[in-house]
């Protein structure tokens, strides 16, 4: 497939700027140029120009005057809006999906399936905009009614990370405008080519329908300077952060001393419990792609498994011989089930790690290694791996973003193995398979486990953006995408009216004056 054609369909240019409001696009050229190589193939992509503090500024000043009208407009119309961006994006599936396959590195069908997902949000935040509902509580004083409603928050913030470089966005933009606000975007520095052309794509659905700049903005510039700017700006009242722990509590300390708000998803170390009534025929393919789906650089990606001595040997030979069989080539190509790392860097932390496995006493038992030779060249490209290892073990407690999968056993009942599971810092996602309806219910019950996700019979990775997305724990707490996580883009307030010619107090006060 021509990249350049794509590139050029999807209006990315050979040199392109960092900021825009949405129809227009600054000028700076003094911040540093990012210049994008994939790791597909090693090949030079397209550059971008960074961002200034003001063109900073100029993104805040717009963003504000433009939330002064968003605001006001009626939510299902806000959601008419929204619907036609996904509609919009069904026109570009395939180039932008192409594009985030050769700009980050994961399988093709991961990439469509990327905007696919993007379709689904606008799709299921159309709906939500006629669902912002309030309640309506019985007033303890006579000829009184006291209900409570959502307002918009103003200026969200969305930081979003290289592995889903677009529908990370999606899940807080999509939700964010039918809320009533209007959203920043500072996407990662390694996949800003997709950022570009998502925001183009975007900009055809304002213009179509004669809105204003700053409804949808985009920056793109360094942590150290557009990152603090938006974690330190007293006009961004929400920062979603979708990172790595130790990014999330730094923007958590920062945003939490201005009394504003987050919304973190962090890091995962996400485990899936196999017990003897595991049925091995679901569970195998849900292992093997939650540990080697998008290189196992998702934040769900399947880390630990923990297997019941008495399948430990079953499990590990089906597991050797699955992926023995995992193809792993140019993402772009349909055949192939895995692609490379995002970089060099990421290839790099995957090795040290191997080795941190050795010292402790893990047992790598299947690949690990870089790949070399035809087809290879970018040196992004790792066979996935297999080790025998033990929960306590610091690499083992700590998020290695690379497909490195743990298998870790245990004796006794289920509740020795969700011990385990929980005995980790974070808690994104978690799986058990067992045909045992009473492991079942005890892996989700308050006793169970301790994850924002928790799954009976599928895998860790592919959740659904009907549920409220997002963990506990190091994970941050935060919560994305279905359910009512829609709150958390809007300011609550109890309202109470007095219809009658009386003033009555609360908890029967007398005041007479």
């Amino acid at each position: 497939m021509e990249i350049g054609k794509i590139l050029k369909e999807l209006g990315v240019e050979e040199r392109n700027y960092g900021s825009s409001t949405g129809q227009k696009w600054g000028n700076t050229t003094s911040e540093g140029e990012l210049k994008i190589y994939s790791p597909t193939d090693g090949k030079y992509i397209a550059s971008v120009y960074q961002a200034s503090t003001k063109d900073f500024e100029n993104i805040i000043a717009t963003a504000d005057e433009a939330f002064k009208m968003w605001r006001k407009v009626p939510a299902p119309k806000r959601g008419e809006i929204v619907r036609q961006i996904g509609v919009r994006l069904r026109d570009y599936k395939n180039p932008l999906g192409t594009l985030v396959s050769y700009e980050m590195g994961k399988s093709i069908q991961e990439g469509w399936g990327e905007v696919q997902e993007m379709i689904d949000i606008c799709d299921f935040a159309v709906g939500m905009s006629r669902q912002l509902y309030g309640f309506t509580m019985q007033s303890e004083r006579p000829s009184h009614r006291m209900y409570d409603q959502y307002h918009p928050l103003g200026i969200v913030a969305t930081i979003s990370a290289f592995n889903f470089p677009v529908a990370v966005w999606s899940w807080n933009a999509m939700i964010a405008a039918i809320c009533g606000d209007v959203n920043l975007w500072k996407p990662a520095s390694k996949t800003p080519l997709v950022a570009i052309a998502t925001q183009k794509i975007v900009a055809q659905v304002l213009k179509e329908n004669n809105l204003p700049e700053g409804i949808f903005s985009l920056i793109i510039g360094k942590g150290s300077s557009v990152g603090e700017m938006i974690l330190n700006s007293n006009n961004i009242p929400l920062v979603s952060v979708t990172g790595s722990t130790p990014v999330g509590r730094h923007a958590a300390e920062v945003v939490s001393k201005r009394f504003g708000k987050t919304i973190l998803e962090l890091g995962g170390n996400n485990a899936i419990i196999i017990t003897p009534d595991a049925d091995l025929k679901l569970a195998i393919p849900a292992i093997v792609f939650g540990s080697v789906g998008t290189a196992g650089q998702r934040c769900t990606t399947t880390r630990r498994l923990i297997i019941h001595e008495a399948m430990f040997e079953k499990v590990k030979d089906a597991l050797l011989k699955a992926y023995s069989t995992v193809k792993i080539g140019d993402p772009l190509d349909e055949k192939n089930h895995m692609g490379p790392l995002v970089d060099k860097d990421a290839v790099n932390t995957m090795q040290d790690a191997l080795i941190k496995i050795k010292q402790e006493g893990g047992k790598i038992i299947y690949g690990g290694e870089v790949l070399s030779g035809p087809g290879y060249e970018s040196g992004c490209y790792v066979k996935p791996c297999l080790v025998e290892a033990e929960n306590h073990y610091k690499i083992v407690q700590d998020e290695t973003f690379a497909p490195i999968l743990y298998l870790i056993k245990y004796k006794g009942g289920v509740d020795e193995a969700i011990k385990l599971h929980n005995a980790v810092p974070q808690g994104l996602s978690s799986a058990i398979f067992t045909n045992n309806l009473r492991e079942a219910e005890e892996f989700l019950s308050c006793a169970g486990s301790d994850c924002g996700i928790a799954n009976v019979n599928i895998g860790t990775s592919g959740a659904e953006i009907g549920g409220a997305f997002g963990g506990e724990k190091e994970t941050g707490g935060g919560r994305e995408s279905g359910s009512d996580a829609w709150k958390a883009y809007m300011r609550r307030q109890t309202n109470t009216i007095n219809y009658s010619a009386q003033l009555p107090l609360a908890q029967g006060i007398k005041f007479d004056i």
